[in-house]
């Protein structure tokens, strides 16, 4: 009897052990595939390393979803355009700035407003469609996600072309444009990932 118990005992603890053990592998190569989606998808983008970078810790909630993956791509960027807005909107106060960097300053401050606006409306929307979904209104959907999410970019840009020109060199043009320029790429890294959801339908 006590045998027999305790080689029950230990059988079970053999399949228990087993049984995590494989788990833990599937886990992990559900994961290694799923880290590998990101990266592929991101190859098709125009900065496919900062891509990897900011959205490889997602995947395993991205999970080889296209719709996803373009998701988590504006929601990085939306939240990388509110932080620099904030940063924008601090350097009106920046010390020995000029009126006209002043007068750059407050209109880059409205075009990341518009940023965020356009990159929330984007984001909204996207989430309204499915994988595999198709039909009219699914392509109007994706359409403003398009529009908006292009609107946002040219927006950023338009912040950057308003420190062009030798006047306004320095380093207050260095900070700000550090800050917009990644808002941008994140950006433009969404897009290419919403076009390539798109592609699947």
């Amino acid at each position: 009897m006590k045998k027999s118990l305790a080689l029950s005992l230990i059988l079970f603890v053999l399949y228990a052990s087993t049984a995590g053990i494989a788990m833990a592998r599937n886990l992990g190569e559900e994961s290694s595939d799923d880290t590998e989606f990101v990266k592929a998808s991101c190859e098709t983008t125009t900065y496919p390393e900062l891509c990897f970078q900011s959205l490889s810790s997602y995947a395993s909630e991205i999970k080889k979803r296209p719709r996803q993956l373009a998701e988590t791509a504006l929601a990085v960027s939306l939240a990388r355009a509110k932080s620099a807005k904030t940063y924008v909107s601090d350097m009106t106060d920046y010390k020995g700035i000029t009126e006209r960097q002043h007068e750059a300053v407050s209109d880059c401050i409205e075009e990341m407003g518009d940023t965020v606006d356009r990159l929330k409306n984007s984001l909204k929307e996207l989430k309204h469609l499915e994988e595999g979904e198709s039909g009219e209104d699914f392509w109007l959907c994706l359409g403003d996600v398009r529009t908006w999410t292009s609107a946002a970019l040219t927006d950023e840009y338009t912040c950057l072309d308003g420190f062009g020109g030798k006047a306004m060199e320095g380093e207050l043009k260095t900070l700000i444009r550090e800050h917009i320029l990644r808002v941008a790429q994140d950006t433009s890294n969404a897009l290419a990932l919403i076009n390539v959801f798109a592609s699947k339908h």
